[in-house]
């Protein structure tokens, strides 16, 4: 095994194939396990994704730990593969292992802006409920004496605001339509 990597130049595509694969399984180990925690070997510090909450763009940057080690996978195995497998020259195996490490760092690229993607910020922007229908949750009263609560569907969210009337008190489940929001962020409301 050990003359199959090591002998002739294959050492050449072994050792990054090697280091960027037990770097990536250090790297997997310490997400599943320790939420991602940053490791800290000397004044060298391996990892990254810890609890901070940074810049997002962060994932992104060009010569990350994860591109630098989908770079060293990439091109290790594919010069590696063809070089060994293929048994081409040592030049076209170089070329083929640049190009395999370039697709590996392009693939990791896609992943992330995947997963960058699927984030949303949650936050409803009240004053899109003004013409929205709605049903009172909890009676509003009439004008003056106190606040009910409503129900508004805005962006697929069901969600209860604080309300008032201008009018006579509104009942529970009955149908309203938000008229305006007030300073306090409450809603004001009529029958619909």
């Amino acid at each position: 095994m050990m003359e199959l990597l090591f002998n002739d130049n294959a050492a050449w595509f072994a050792v990054p194939a090697l280091v960027g694969t037990i770097l990536f399984l250090i790297r997997l180990a310490m997400l599943l396990v320790g939420g991602g925690h940053d490791l800290h070997v000397g004044d060298v510090q391996v990892g990254g994704a810890g609890d901070h909450h940074g810049d997002p763009g962060e994932a992104f940057k060009a010569l990350s730990l994860q591109s630098i080690v989908a770079f060293l996978m990439g091109f290790g195995w594919a010069g590696f593969g063809a070089y060994r497998g293929s048994h081409l020259a040592m030049m076209p195996s170089i070329a083929i292992g640049i190009a395999g490490g370039v697709a590996m760092v392009w693939l990791l690229g896609i992943m992330l802006k995947g997963m960058y993607d699927l984030q949303s910020s949650g936050n409803i922007d009240i004053h899109a409920a003004v013409g929205q229908e709605g049903d009172v949750y909890l009676t509003v009263p009439s004008r003056g004496e106190g606040r009910g609560q409503v129900r508004v569907t805005l962006q697929a969210r069901q969600r209860i605001w604080n309300a008032i009337t201008e009018g006579e008190a509104l009942p529970t489940s009955t149908r309203v339509k938000v008229t305006r929001v007030n300073d306090d962020n409450t809603l004001t409301v009529s029958q619909a």
